[in-house]
């Protein structure tokens, strides 16, 4: 009986760390499943990027804040069109429901350039943000509650976005912590996609990853964040608006005008909730139709039109 407790020791003191941070456990896109690996464990090829550990990124200045604990490039790129429907299923360290209610979710879009995803280095990726969420409209529960509580994530792609290949970064911010310096917890993730279509809108502005944020700006840094009446500034920048390729300027259009979220493209919000359901019990999304086409991609078209931006 004792060299069995000596051996559950170590075991029962590794749980609670597992049980307290997650991973991105699968994306949907259109309605095909794409599974990703459990971190430091592949099973399978798969479209999203392999991190190596369920612990959160710490710090705004930490290199695997692109795409999580030093990810490494997925096999596949999956398939999607303009306006797609995509959806995020995360999961606790042990397979079991995400372990954190508290703060934003955010999406970002980088173009792999010049090449594919599946050979694109992010460290030089130039991201723009598609989506944000954080509370609902009764100002004290967030979005992400419904993640805690078994649910899922989706939002549309931008409907005139160019055709190539791209990684989505979806990222949730765990803030129980944030009430003091260093403490929002990073979980992003990162999916190769390839998008097919005649579109032809390029971001109006990108941001780096680390770069983008600060540990000190209200978003991250949210000593009021369980105080009635807290107010949310989603960190980062404003969600991109979309010009036509070739054009320097314009109003273009909003990135997530398909979102099933409500955030507005402005950095402060108290209310985020979805306009319709983005959430569901049962991790599936309804109207998915599977399709999947595939056309040729135009990343270095793209590449040029960003770099004329920048």
């Amino acid at each position: 009986m004792r060299s069995a407790a000596i051996l559950a020791a170590p075991l029962l003191a590794f749980i609670p760390n597992v049980v307290g941070h997650g991973y991105l456990r699968s994306v949907a896109i259109d309605g095909k499943t794409y599974q990703g690996n459990v971190p430091n464990n592949p099973s399978g090829d798969s479209p999203i990027r392999l991190i190596d550990s369920v612990e959160p990124v710490k710090g705004a200045s930490n290199p695997n804040l692109s795409c999580g604990q030093n990810a490494q490039n997925a096999a596949l790129v999956a398939s999607a069109n303009p306006g797609s429907e995509v959806t995020f299923a995360w999961a606790s360290g042990n397979g079991g429901n995400w372990p954190h209610n508290t703060g934003p979710m955010l999406t970002y879009m980088a173009s792999c350039g010049d090449t594919t995803c599946d050979k694109f280095d992010a460290s030089n990726a130039q991201w723009f943000k598609v989506d944000e969420v954080g509370m609902k409209s009764d100002g004290s529960t967030w979005v992400q509650q419904d993640i805690m509580n078994g649910g899922t994530y989706s939002f549309n792609l931008p409907n005139d976005i160019q055709g190539g290949d791209y990684l989505i970064r979806h990222e949730i911010i765990a803030l129980q912590l944030a009430m003091s310096d260093g403490g929002a917890e990073f979980y992003p993730s990162c999916t190769q996609v390839r998008i097919s279509g005649n579109g032809d809108g390029a971001p109006n502005a990108t941001v780096t990853f680390p770069g983008a944020y600060s540990d000190t700006e209200p978003g991250i840094l949210t000593p009021n964040v369980y105080n009635p009446g807290f107010t949310y500034t989603f960190p980062g920048p404003a969600i991109a608006s979309f010009v036509a390729a070739g054009s320097s300027s314009g109003s273009g259009n909003n990135a997530s005008t398909n979102s099933t979220s409500s955030a507005a493209p402005s950095a402060t919000a108290s209310s985020a909730a979805p306009s319709s359901s983005s959430t569901s019990g049962s991790g599936s999304c309804s109207d998915m139709n599977g399709n999947y086409a595939r056309e040729a991609y135009r990343p270095r078209r793209l590449s040029r039109v960003m770099r004329n931006l920048n």
